[in-house]
């Protein structure tokens, strides 16, 4: 069963990110965000109205607002890169954002093990290789790796704020409907400054109503792979389910190939497996 979903979860989270990624080629990454997010947040609002999730209220709700301020800059981040970029190098570099939790451990006393250090030693070597060869003297290419650096950052903070924000399974869904919740107020707020700075919130054609099913998809998955994992993490151990949930690079690696013939040079495909290759030991460590 935690094979089962945390498997789940990667394909969630894969097809996720490639559809944020893919949509934002089209739309405003802030506009994206703050739809889908919405979107999200709706159907979370009548799951924590069906299950009596507003009991489960009290101080720890406050690491999920924090998730919510970090959420949208690490999204908007993440789908500007994968925007910018070959979602092949974006995705498995943000997978990086597991070394916020490591951080946090050595903060707390903990010392990391010898695969640990291993991990952080091939995942920093995975960076440097995955800009490519033409990374020096390409502002487009160096601005896609801060991007994508940026997001790892916000996602990672947010993997941990979110881990304290809740002990049960109702208390997740909604510690995750007030993130979401901050996602979208945060995010209208950037949006609304944005256009008051001449910025648009629409292609020039208007609103993408065709694209409403995409967004909807996007936030959708996004939800749904948090549940997942948190099935998987309780339903076996936790190190398995991490592991397992972070292959989802693989997931939206394999749909740009499919999709976008994506292709690669052969640095930037080794930097990007050494990427993620880091972040598993990091998780298994």
């Amino acid at each position: 069963m935690t094979a089962f979903f945390a498997l789940t979860t990667s394909l969630l989270w894969g097809l996720a990110d490639f559809g944020g990624g893919l949509l934002t080629r089209r739309t405003p990454a802030l506009t994206v965000v703050v739809v889908s997010q919405a979107v999200a947040a709706t159907v979370l609002g009548a799951i924590v109205v069906a299950t009596g999730a507003w009991s489960e209220a009290g101080p720890r709700l406050w690491f999920a607002f924090a998730a919510g301020l970090a959420g949208p800059v690490a999204l908007l981040s993440f789908y500007k890169a994968l925007a910018l970029g070959p979602m092949g190098v974006v995705s498995p570099l943000a997978t990086l954002s597991v070394a916020v939790p490591v951080g946090v451990g050595l903060v707390l006393g903990e010392r990391p093990g010898v695969l640990q250090v291993t991990g952080i030693a091939v995942a920093v070597t995975g960076v440097v290789l995955a800009g490519g060869p033409q990374l020096r003297g390409a502002p487009v290419q160096r601005r896609t790796i801060l991007l994508t650096l940026v997001a790892a950052l916000g996602f990672g903070t947010v993997f941990a704020l979110i881990t304290e924000a809740s002990t049960s399974v109702t208390g997740l869904f909604l510690a995750l409907f007030v993130q979401r919740l901050t996602n979208v107020a945060v995010g209208g707020a950037a949006l609304a400054v944005s256009v008051r700075r001449g910025g648009r919130a629409v292609p020039e054609s208007g609103f993408p109503w065709a694209s409403l099913p995409a967004l909807a998809f996007v936030g959708l998955a996004d939800v749904a792979a948090n549940g997942t994992y948190a099935i998987a993490a309780q339903h076996g151990p936790v190190t398995v389910a991490a592991v397992l949930a972070s292959l989802y690079p693989v997931v939206t690696a394999l749909a740009a190939r499919g999709f976008l013939s994506e292709r690669l040079r052969a640095v930037q495909a080794a930097g990007a497996g050494l990427a993620l290759v880091g972040t598993l030991l990091l998780a298994t460590g």
